[in-house]
């Protein structure tokens, strides 16, 4: 008993009152500390909530002439000089020109390098811009321009293969039949738009075309000279990147480019410039 007395002595010394020994402390500061635990981070959309997004722009949008209103707050991509060719093979069927399937006859019918003939390339271009948050978000607009200067216009709800037999099968009958619908809807994913390619483009652009011989920009420093800071700021903004084997994209090709710019000192696939470009806009611009 003297252990407890000396224990309950000690414990009412300490307190303010006789009371103070009955109920604990500890448990309401442990409740107080919990509340200044911050929130959790917010989870990103899923693509459906994407698809419905983009949707319902899409049916709010009221259309002026040939652009809606909504298409000024989206990012404009164009694929340039993309090796998008058809060719009939001996069975009679259409295939995509391509460096491994039709060696032979790029070198002897053709008398062209085979190097040259890289659809891959812009497969995978594709599958880094309409995989991008900045396409599912419903800020991204792109273009193909082919290097036979035929221009193709994508839905942001397309959904490209993702194995490159299936996107040669896809590009031959968009090349064939002009226009690509969804079987669900009749939405129409991909078509051959006419030239020229600034017709297209909203009033008031600026066009910037990536080369390696550019001027030298970080992904964040050209995010913050070159796009606005809020997407829904009214200015809109194109890059011409290139989807080809070998050469640059040109003024001569493009003659609305305002500025040839780089985003490495080294040279980089168009799929890795694609992803720097859109990270930095997407970091921007606070999509996640």
């Amino acid at each position: 008993m003297s252990d407890d007395e000396s224990d309950s002595g000690s414990a009412s010394s300490s307190s303010s009152g006789p009371s103070a020994a009955d109920e604990p402390v500890q448990p309401q500061k442990k409740q107080r500390t919990s509340k200044s635990v911050p929130p959790p981070l917010e989870i990103a959309p899923t693509a459906d909530a994407a698809k419905a997004t983009i949707q319902n722009q899409a049916n709010s949008s009221s259309i002026v002439g040939n652009k809606s209103k909504n298409e000024s707050n989206k990012l404009i991509i164009i694929l340039d000089q993309a090796r998008l060719e058809t060719i009939k093979n001996r069975r009679g069927n259409y295939e995509l020109l391509n460096c491994d399937d039709h060696r032979d006859l790029c070198k002897k019918k053709l008398k062209k390098d085979p190097k040259e003939f890289r659809p891959d390339i812009c497969h995978q271009e594709l599958l880094a811009l309409l995989d991008s948050p900045l396409n599912k978000s419903g800020h991204l607009q792109v273009y193909i321009r082919t290097s036979q200067n035929v221009l193709i216009e994508l839905h942001p709800s397309v959904r490209i293969p993702r194995t490159y037999k299936r996107f040669a099968g896809l590009m031959v009958q968009l090349l064939h039949k002009m226009k690509i619908k969804a079987s669900e809807n009749g939405t129409t994913l991909m078509k051959v738009i006419k030239n020229p390619m600034s017709q297209h483009l909203p009033v008031g652009v600026h066009v910037y075309g990536m080369s390696c011989q550019g001027t030298l920009y970080s992904p964040l420093g050209l995010a913050k000279a070159l796009v606005p800071l809020d997407p829904n700021a009214g200015e809109t903004v194109c890059f011409v990147i290139g989807a080809m084997a070998a050469g640059h994209v040109t003024v001569e090709d493009h003659p609305y480019i305002e500025k040839m710019i780089s985003i490495s000192e080294y040279p980089l696939s168009g799929a890795a410039a694609i992803n720097r470009i859109l990270g930095a806009i997407e970091h921007q611009w606070g999509i996640v």
